[in-house]
Order: structure tokens, then sequence, then C-alpha cells
């Protein structure tokens, strides 16, 4: 399973922007889903994560209120809304899977997108 995320893109802060998840050969159903971000110089992070069941979310502290992750198994796709970005958002984002749910159990990294947000 390899996993390409795309939507990002250049906005001011305050801005929104939705990315978009998707991969051949795989079932969003089967698996829990996430989302992380590395930005320059840092390691990756966790950003958000939904279960496979799509009844759970869970957020990183930073981002609470302003994300949402979704999952759409008609269209075979998870995406993440990001609202009131601030600067410190910029980052590349991933999306990947997991048998497991566990942070540290995720996989399918594929390229990732870019997301900048200016001040």
């Amino acid at each position: 399973v390899q996993l390409q995320a795309s939507g990002g893109g250049l906005v001011q802060a305050g801005g929104s922007l939705r990315l978009s998840c998707a991969g051949s050969g795989w079932t969003v159903s089967s698996y829990h889903m996430g989302w992380f971000r590395q930005a320059p110089g840092k390691n990756r992070e966790f950003v958000a994560a939904i279960s496979r069941s799509g009844s759970n979310t869970y957020y990183a502290d930073s981002v609470k209120g302003r994300f949402t992750i979704s999952r759409d198994s008609a269209k075979n796709g998870v995406y993440l809304q990001m609202n009131s970005l601030k600067p410190e958002d910029t980052a590349v984002y991933y999306c990947a899977a997991s048998t497991s749910g566990v942070v540290g159990e995720y996989g399918g990294w594929g390229q990732g997108t870019q997301v900048t947000v200016s001040s």
C-alpha cells in the first residue's frame, strides 16, 4: 500500500485548505487512517487519525478545533479539512494507514503534499 496526499498549496494565515489522500490497491475501510506532517528541520509528527469504523477521531493538541479528518468509503478517500491555518502549520503533509491504530505503527508513506502558510 502506498498512499498519495494532495491538495496542498500556499495560503495566508487564517485561510483554509482541504487535503485528500488516495491510493491504488487499498480499501479505506480496512485501515485506521492518519495524517502526519514534517516541517523543515523537525521530526515527522502526528496530526490526526480516524478509526477503521470512522466513528472515532483523534487530533494533536496543536490542531484540535481547527482541523477535521474524515473518510468517504464510497470514494475510497480520506480528507483533512484545515481551517484557521497558522504559519506554524507549514509542513509537508502525509497520509498513512495502520492496522492497529497505534501512532508508531503507521505505514504506506508516499509522496506528501506541501502546505505553506504565510503570515
